[in-house]
């Protein structure tokens, strides 16, 4: 007899789409992910629904986006949110994820690309493709001041190294292991980044400190 195989926690899900041709065509993307749970809901079921983990948020409805963005975070702000676009340039894109969206993935990239970006965001990391993070930092050299805020900020010397870890893509386990401090540690030291220069998340920092020349990128 066949030892019993340990199942995934389920990820919950949540498609913000009014087109059902979009839902069905994310479905069959996962559906060899057994522990994808995918479900097409209104920004209303969303924020009453504790059980959803994820959203996919459209991005057709253009400034509309950033609205909904606003709308979910308000009333979830632990909700992890990837936004899902096409052609979508690079401003916005940058706006996207200053605004508090974990990633970004192009409707046109393939399956396993969308995988992967649901399962690092789940585990509470954030998404951003290679080309995209050199838009980012293409688009914030060209006009700095523009979504960051400009001039230097003080780190303490921890910070730092916190820092420069994060921009070299280690997890706040894997930087914690490094320093010899816990994890939760890790989460408050880049917290207290974050709202030093002014941003939301660990992608609009890393870009921030690479192009205002905090931290020497490798």
């Amino acid at each position: 007899m066949k030892p019993a195989v340990a199942r995934k926690p389920l990820i919950r899900i949540a498609v913000v789409e009014s087109d059902p041709l979009r839902f069905v065509g994310f479905r069959a993307l996962f559906d060899t992910e057994s522990d994808f749970e995918l479900n097409s809901s209104t920004l209303q079921e969303i924020t009453a629904e504790r059980n959803i983990d994820l959203v996919l948020l459209g991005s057709r409805g253009g400034q509309n986006l950033f609205d909904q963005m606003a709308s979910l975070k308000a009333a979830r702000p632990d909700l992890k949110i990837i936004v899902t676009g096409a052609g979508m340039d690079e401003e916005t894109i940058l706006k996207a994820i200053a605004s508090g969206a974990k990633g970004y993935v192009d409707e046109a990239a393939p399956a396993s690309e969308f995988v992967q970006a649901i399962r690092i965001v789940n585990q509470g990391s954030v998404w951003a493709p290679r080309r995209v993070l050199s838009m980012f930092i293409e688009r914030v050299t060209s006009s700095p001041g523009r979504i960051f805020p400009a001039g230097r900020v003080t780190f303490t010397d921890r910070e730092k190294e916190v820092l420069e870890m994060l921009v070299a893509g280690r997890s706040n386990k894997e930087i914690g292991a490094a320093l010899g401090i816990e994890e939760r540690t890790v989460k408050a030291h880049v917290a207290k980044l974050m709202r030093k220069v002014g941003v939301q998340n660990r992608i609009a920092l890393s870009v921030h400190a690479i192009t205002h020349s905090l931290v020497t990128a490798k």
